[in-house]
């Protein structure tokens, strides 16, 4: 039975196609404009090029009869043909050297160094330290950085460090420029960067258990604001019911007592 079907020889697949210039146009319109470069008559050039910026317009109908939107859609029409569509446009035809641009590419930092706890920006200050001139400032710069690094070992290795590791550790990042044992001053010492650490800790998560308790007073306080319209809610829909009710009640009497006198009349 599937013998007598006729199957396609080649399948059309979007990836085997044209990259699209502006996607959130779709193919359907890249092809409407490359039938319009197609047609001979300028006069039925410029019909089709109105009726494709209609059909690009109702893409965003609340913004298809703005002016400055219309400008938009008549340049990326001509962005879109490779600016190879001859139409009468209302506007000024874009240039095809201004209207293309190519993003530069953005460097990431691949360095991977030898101790990953100091980071990359430490590696940055020590090239900086080794450029300024000897003196109190360089010394006082050294010192910070050495601390710093001393602070992230620390970090890393909870227990304990020895200053010497820091002193081979930056002799060793600086390439042999900065040596620790030529600096009068020492390092910090390691009970007061422990403490220091332990504060960090200690605030960021006080901070994040206050909004934790802020998020909860939030959620409870937008809960009993609903439970309490819910609750009014209802004692206007019993009141509503009492009062339809009593005016029965009242309806239904009054029109026993009538039926009651007009009986006695009568009699």
């Amino acid at each position: 039975m599937f013998k007598d079907r006729e199957t396609p020889s080649e399948l059309s697949y979007n990836s085997n196609k044209d990259r699209l210039i502006i996607p959130e146009y779709g193919r359907i319109i890249v092809d409407y404009i490359n039938r319009a470069i197609q047609i001979e008559d300028k006069e039925q050039r410029n019909q089709a090029a109105q009726y494709i910026i209609k059909v690009m317009g109702s893409f965003n109908t609340h913004l298809r009869d703005v002016p400055e939107f219309q400008h938009k859609l008549w340049d990326q029409l001509f962005i879109m043909s490779d600016f190879k569509l001859d139409v009468d446009s209302p506007y000024p035809k874009p240039v095809p050297t201004t209207s293309k641009y190519t993003a530069q590419k953005l460097d990431y930092p691949q360095r991977k160094p030898k101790y990953r706890f100091y980071g990359n920006n430490i590696l940055n200050m020590i090239n900086v330290a080794k450029d300024w001139e000897d003196g109190d400032m360089k010394n006082a710069l050294i010192m910070s950085i050495a601390n710093h690094m001393k602070k992230c070992y620390l970090k890393w290795n909870e227990e304990s460090v020895d200053d010497s590791v820091i002193e081979a550790h930056m002799y060793e990042l600086s390439k042999g420029a900065i040596d620790l044992r030529k600096i009068e001053d020492s390092l910090l010492a390691t009970n007061n960067l422990i403490r220091v650490n332990k504060k960090q800790n200690a605030k960021l998560n006080q901070n994040s258990v206050l909004q934790q308790q802020n998020n909860e007073v939030g959620y409870t306080r937008t809960r009993n604001s609903h439970s309490q319209n819910a609750s009014s809610h209802n004692n206007n829909n019993r009141r509503a019911n009492n009062y339809a009710n009593n005016g029965n009640d009242n309806s239904s009497s009054s029109s026993k007592n009538y039926y009651k006198n007009n009986n006695k009349k009568q009699k």
